[in-house]
């Protein structure tokens, strides 16, 4: 297992695979497109595309421009542009999206805020700020 590591990736072009059966545990960061089979305990973010596949999970923060989920993620979801669920997602936090797309059979258990994301802080600092101002 990769512990406390950080990866970045330097292409916008380029797409990182985390297999099946790989466990990940720290901050993933990437310009290109991130496809996740495998776990990361930890937040991801990329200035393209997050996919999580049906066997993948995700425990921590996500922040791209574009999101997919079909496994399971437990964790604020921030979607500068569009969230899919797929019929096998599970989300278990917050989403925060332009758009949201919800297939049959997803499960999600959270709070939702839609519409135009420009004002909306994507760093993992504002969703502490943010629950300091609801209490």
């Amino acid at each position: 297992m990769l512990k406390g590591s950080s990866y970045e990736s330097t292409s916008s072009e380029e797409a990182t695979v985390i297999s099946k059966g790989v466990k990940i545990e720290g901050k993933l960061s990437c310009s290109g497109s991130i496809r996740l089979d495998g776990e990361v305990k930890g937040d991801i973010s990329s200035q393209s595309a997050v996919i999580i596949g049906e066997n993948g999970k995700v425990n921590g923060q996500i922040n791209a421009e574009n999101i997919t989920i079909g496994g399971k993620v437990t964790g604020t979801v921030r979607a500068k542009e569009k969230l899919v669920l797929d019929a096998k997602a599970n989300l278990q936090g917050d989403i925060f999206s332009k758009i949201i797309s919800v297939e049959s059979g997803a499960v999600f258990n959270g709070n939702c805020k839609m519409g135009d994301t420009g004002n909306i802080n994507f760093s993992a600092e504002s969703s502490k700020s943010d629950d300091t101002a609801k209490k």
